[in-house]
């Protein structure tokens, strides 16, 4: 299931499995070949609809617009001799459900017209191919290639000073370049085996900090903040530098599924959710809100990209520039109390739920 409730709007689709007998359920059956022949005009508000396949293949039920193709709630891999409850709210408008069986053109079913009660709250949102979003993944990887040099610059900059041997000096360069790291989006592993050489955290590892597997960013951080002196951590910023320049020419030819873009959106902030503002990757410089702050620059690098294809689909878009605003603001007020703690998770939260929608109506998918 792609799509949850209040994502889309007018129609929307809950998602969950099993069995629902209430009484004003009704029923969609599906096969191949078939898409809803039976299916009877609803009434108007919310209703539950069944969604039941007959049939001897895995099917995706879209509920369209069959005027524009836009869609307003889907149920995704719906296996054989399963059923599966959608909770729709009808307005006053046509709709028809469209089935993409395994290995078959997509069928779509009679259009049905709902003549009662107030038209839907938002349009029907038009589906995104891998084409419409070739352009946006262009953009964001221009971004990345340009961050990446920076990183490279920083982090040979880093490198001298920790030769040079001054803490303040090697302090300041260390969050240069972590920054420079941060502001490329890399949530979640993006960047494969060379995330954890760049800023791998000692989690997991057997040995903590002291295992000889930490390295990268990290590792010099909890070395200038723990005594250690900066000629000693040189080494480290020479494998740094080494793992940079190898990102640097794998990413060139490295495909970017063009699905990752619009997830992205979110994961970024997520990922900061979880580890800077928990403190879970701090190693001792105390930077998270700084961190913070580049995290927030590679989601709207995120968002400049994608945006000429969200702001027609997503009817709360103008709400994330206003959750980024109210983030960095809150981040430049924070003094260190409990209380702003708990106000720039708010904040950072709700503008993780403003960025979750992107990745369901950016998902790349069929349309014949």
């Amino acid at each position: 299931m792609r799509l949850a409730g209040g994502i889309l709007g007018a129609a929307v689709l809950a998602g969950c499995t099993g069995h629902d007998s209430a009484q004003d359920q009704l029923t969609l059956t599906v096969s191949r070949g078939n898409c809803g022949s039976a299916w009877e005009t609803p009434p108007s508000g919310a209703q539950k609809v069944l969604v039941r396949n007959v049939g001897t293949v895995t099917t995706e039920v879209d509920l369209i617009d069959p005027g524009t193709g836009g869609v307003y709630a889907e149920v995704e891999a719906l296996a054989p001799n399963t059923e599966r409850t959608m909770d729709v709210t009808f307005g006053k408008s046509s709709y028809a459900f469209r089935c993409f069986a395994e290995d078959t053109d997509a069928v779509t079913g009679p259009t049905i017209q709902v003549t009662e009660g107030s038209p839907p709250a938002s349009p029907a949102v038009l589906p995104i191919s891998s084409q419409d979003l070739s352009g946006a993944v262009g953009a964001y990887r221009g971004y990345v290639t340009k961050g990446l040099k920076t990183l490279a610059d920083q982090t040979a900059a880093l490198t001298r000073t920790l030769r040079a041997g001054d803490v303040a000096a090697s302090r300041a360069a260390w969050l240069r370049a972590h920054l420079a790291y941060e502001r490329l989006g890399a949530a979640y592993d993006t960047f494969g085996d060379f995330a954890d050489q760049i800023d791998g955290l000692p989690d997991g590892l057997s040995k903590g900090v002291q295992d000889p597997e930490f390295v990268g960013l990290r590792r010099i951080e909890y070395g200038l903040w723990h005594g250690q002196p900066p000629k000693t951590l040189a080494r480290y910023g020479d494998q740094l530098g080494t793992a940079v320049a190898g990102l640097r020419a794998e990413f060139p030819s490295a495909r970017t599924d063009p699905n990752d873009l619009p997830l992205r959106a979110h994961e970024i902030m997520e990922n900061a959710l979880q580890f800077e503002l928990t403190g879970q990757a701090d190693q001792g410089s105390g930077t998270g809100r700084a961190t913070i702050q580049a995290n927030l620059d590679g989601t709207q690098a995120v968002l400049d990209a994608l945006g000429p294809l969200m702001t027609k689909r997503y009817a709360d878009w103008p709400q994330i520039a206003v959750w980024i605003a109210k983030t960095r603001e809150l981040i430049k007020k924070q003094d260190g109390t409990a209380m702003d703690r708990r106000r720039l998770n708010a904040a950072v939260s709700q503008l993780v739920e403003v960025l979750a929608p992107i990745a369901a109506i950016g998902d790349v998918r069929r349309t014949s």
